[in-house]
């Protein structure tokens, strides 16, 4: 099965190509210029440097976010796009979920970061068992005091913790406070969101028949408003409150 990923639910674009456990390729580009500009030309660079074609394309993963608002959106609609005319499955995992994937390998309890401003990140919790991963701690919104202040009570219960993901890099003062002999922060490798990490995930899923969906049903992951909604609706707010 050849599975095509693609995210940019972050500030890193990735693609990548996966065929049958193995990742034939990955493109990933972490700078300034916006996700529409990078992701079809990464696209269509690496299915040529690949030697295939989107009709080679089996099945199509993507992250939902949380993240990105604009990035999200702009990853979803190219999978929907594509899924319509190919008429193809789609696999969707959490931006938590595919950060936690890129450390399959790690013993310890897994605290994915990602900003989400105003001091905030989008965080869980989680823990691979026999190669599987398990969620102790649902995604959600959280200030990083209370995200660390959650390490630490794993830390007393003799937990080794891993925080991992873009937002150690906003965060790191803090982080760098908390550190411990069990609480640590992953290495630079990991703490990119990976299109590779999302085929793996993707072909695991796709197998056990999770989370899969059509160019239909397929909806990106929003755990807070926009920061142009918020403002929107507190400039409404106070038009109402003039009147």
């Amino acid at each position: 099965m050849n599975i095509l990923g693609l995210d940019t639910s972050s500030r890193a674009a990735s693609v990548a190509l996966w065929r049958d456990g193995v990742l034939l390729g990955e493109i990933l580009i972490n700078d300034k210029r916006t996700h529409s500009q990078k992701l079809m030309p990464m696209l269509e660079d690496l299915l040529k440097l690949a030697d295939m074609k989107i009709e080679d394309i089996d099945l199509l993963a993507v992250c939902l976010g949380p993240g990105s608002f604009t990035g999200i959106r702009i990853a979803v609609a190219t999978v929907k796009a594509i899924a319509h005319v190919r008429d193809l499955p789609i696999v969707g995992i959490n931006s938590l979920e595919n950060i936690a994937y890129s450390m399959i390998d790690s013993s310890t309890t897994i605290i994915p970061i990602l900003d989400a401003q105003s001091s905030q990140v989008y965080t869980g919790a989680y823990e691979f068992v026999g190669g599987e991963l398990n969620t102790i701690k649902d995604m959600c919104v959280e200030d990083i005091r209370d995200v660390l202040a959650y390490a630490k009570e794993l830390e007393d219960k003799k937990k080794t913790v891993t925080i991992v993901g873009e937002g150690v890099y906003k965060y790191m003062d803090k982080l760098l406070s908390a550190l411990s002999d069990r609480i640590r922060v992953a290495n630079p490798n990991s703490n990119v969101s990976r299109a590779a990490s999302l085929c793996h995930c993707a072909s695991i899923k796709y197998q056990e028949k999770k989370d899969i969906s059509t160019c239909y049903d397929l909806a990106p992951i929003y755990l807070r408003k926009s920061q142009a909604e918020v403002q929107y609706e507190e400039k409404q707010r106070k038009l109402k409150n003039d009147l």
